[in-house]
């Protein structure tokens, strides 16, 4: 590859890094300015450059943009940045930029767009998109339930094309082994529809059978061309999530954030209270603000934990409650989906089951220690919700995690204060630390990229042949792990900051588990050099 060829290609582009006796070598004598640059001049620049933009969205674009250009030149600066970048590239700007897709839309970022209505063109798409590139990851969604924003149809993509950042830039998971792919089975969102500068499929969303085949032939195909291909699948709808990760996850090493991912942080987060606390996981109640895929997808995850430590799954689900828009669930609702039943309660466990119809009622009869939000409802997590459930647990664990910011169910500030500074807290976006009473809490966040990054590097270098609860369970105990139970107000989950060592020590713990599991299909006698062999660095 040389010339302008080589300047457009982001995996091999230096920008103003060639030296002169490359630029002869390449062809690019002339197609540069005359002074060469070392990474670290290129960096400083283009850093300069970013804090010159005046909104996230706008630094988001720029780093997409040099993204676009240069894979190690973002990386490198992203690493030296991470914790003040994480939340521009991925968690919250980046549902603004999925909003603004269409209307912002400069360059494909090398993802595959499947058309449900051309299944016959999903091999090609493939093989165009990796463009001969060993694919070892692969990031997809539909994009139908966004967490916190809904349906955004071809727009979704930039979900992918983000989570595939944070996997390079917390493991080191080489950007040119990564595959983000749309499939674009059309849009429910009329705003869309009607837009003229929509660039995806203009119709409802394309549902039952016909979709059924195209994920099946998708995945076969993917798995066909891509034989060590780690599936993430990311931001599917309530109607279809756990049913696809149900289908292919015995066959394949197949993981999806909604449903695992955030199952896994939250589990992490429980751990790592009750570290700080002193308690035990078999003595927590647990409730649910928020039934759909991501909040029974989470609740599944805890009461594996529970069970992982001991205890019958009927003694385990007797601990377990949740509470979706109808209030507490009951068996006899025949509007609950396949994830919720397990969930349900019988009436005759209630003395007035007809008046728990909303969260307090529910929080005042069960008596939780343990309250995750991931209901989108902003607010709902009330003073009198807190202060209710601090009177029944001396540490009470609440997680608002609905995000972005603005559908939070309480601020970390709120619940701390109406606690009296008992509550041990974790949110879903970046909360800045707080300062109560002489007390610093740092709050923790209980996002998924504290835990995905190093689960799938962990599950590619053991070549392993599923994703087992085994390997699940051994990530978030990795995780829950580095909690410091020795400080006032410490977070109930380590500090973006740390990403990079949480990734290694949590890849460390799965890889471990597989070949323990014997689900490895490499001879691995150094797991952690063999972790740390696998993990690309920016580096010319």
């Amino acid at each position: 590859m040389r010339g302008q060829t080589l300047l457009n290609n982001p995996f091999l582009n230096k920008g103003t890094a060639f030296t002169l006796a490359e630029r002869r070598e390449l062809g690019l004598t002339g197609l540069l300015p005359a002074t060469v640059q070392t990474i670290d001049e290129q960096a400083e620049q283009a850093y300069n450059q970013y804090q010159t933009k005046p909104t996230d969205l706008d630094k988001r674009l720029f780093l997409s943009q040099l993204f676009n250009e240069n894979r190690t030149l973002f990386y490198y600066l992203v690493d030296q940045h991470v914790a003040d970048f994480m939340p521009v590239v991925y968690d919250p700007t980046i549902a603004d930029s999925i909003e603004n897709y269409s209307a912002l839309f400069i360059n494909p970022q090398n993802a595959a767009f499947l058309d449900i209505n051309h299944p016959e063109d999903i091999a090609a798409t493939l093989e165009n998109a990796a463009d001969g590139r060993d694919i070892r990851l692969m990031v997809v969604t539909d994009a139908e339930g966004i967490l916190g924003i809904g349906d955004w149809g071809v727009q979704g993509v930039d979900i992918a094309v983000g989570k595939l950042m944070v996997y390079t830039a917390a493991a080191g998971i080489d950007p040119a082994t990564v595959l983000p792919v749309s499939i674009d089975a059309g849009t429910n969102r009329q705003t869309l529809l009607a837009d003229p500068l929509y660039l995806g499929n203009r119709h409802q969303r394309i549902v039952g059978d016909q979709y059924d085949a195209f994920i099946d032939t998708f995945v076969t195909t993917a798995q066909q061309k891509f034989p060590d291909m780690y599936l993430h699948f990311e931001d599917f709808g309530r109607a279809t999530a756990t049913k696809i990760l149900n289908k292919y996850k015995d066959n394949w090493p197949t993981f999806n954030d909604d449903i695992q991912g955030t199952g896994i942080v939250v589990t992490s987060a429980v751990l790592g209270a009750l570290a700080i606390t002193h308690e035990n996981i078999q003595d927590q109640i647990y409730l649910t603000y928020g039934a759909g895929s991501a909040g029974t997808g989470i609740a599944n995850r805890v009461m594996a934990e529970f069970m992982q430590q001991g205890m019958s799954e009927t003694d385990a689900r007797r601990r377990f409650y949740m509470v979706d828009k109808q209030g507490l669930l009951f068996d006899d609702d025949p509007t609950l989906t396949p994830e919720q039943k397990p969930f349900a309660r019988q009436r005759n466990e209630f003395e007035h089951p007809e008046a728990l119809t909303n969260l307090l009622a529910v929080v005042k009869a069960v008596k939780p220690t343990v309250l995750v939000g991931t209901s989108t409802n902003p607010g709902s997590f009330t003073k009198e919700v807190v202060e209710t459930m601090t009177a029944n647990a001396t540490y009470p664990k609440i997680f608002p995690l609905s995000n972005p910011t603005k559908l939070h169910e309480a601020m970390p500030n709120d619940i701390i204060n109406w606690s009296n500074g008992h509550a041990l807290v974790a949110t879903g976006v970046p909360v800045e630390p707080l300062t109560i009473n002489g007390i610093t809490y740092e709050i923790g966040q209980a996002n998924n990229m504290l835990v995905y990054p190093g689960l799938g590097l962990g599950t590619i270098v053991a070549k392993a042949k599923i994703l087992s609860d085994g390997m699940i369970s051994a990530a978030a105990h990795a995780l829950g792990g580095m909690v410091d139970v020795s400080v006032a107000g410490a977070p109930v989950l380590p500090p973006v900051s740390r990403l990079a060592e949480m990734s290694e020590r949590v890849a460390i713990a799965v890889a471990q588990a597989a070949v323990a599991e014997g689900l490895n299909q490499v001879d691995l006698p150094d797991i952690p050099a063999a972790v740390h062999a696998a993990q690309w660095s920016p580096k010319y």
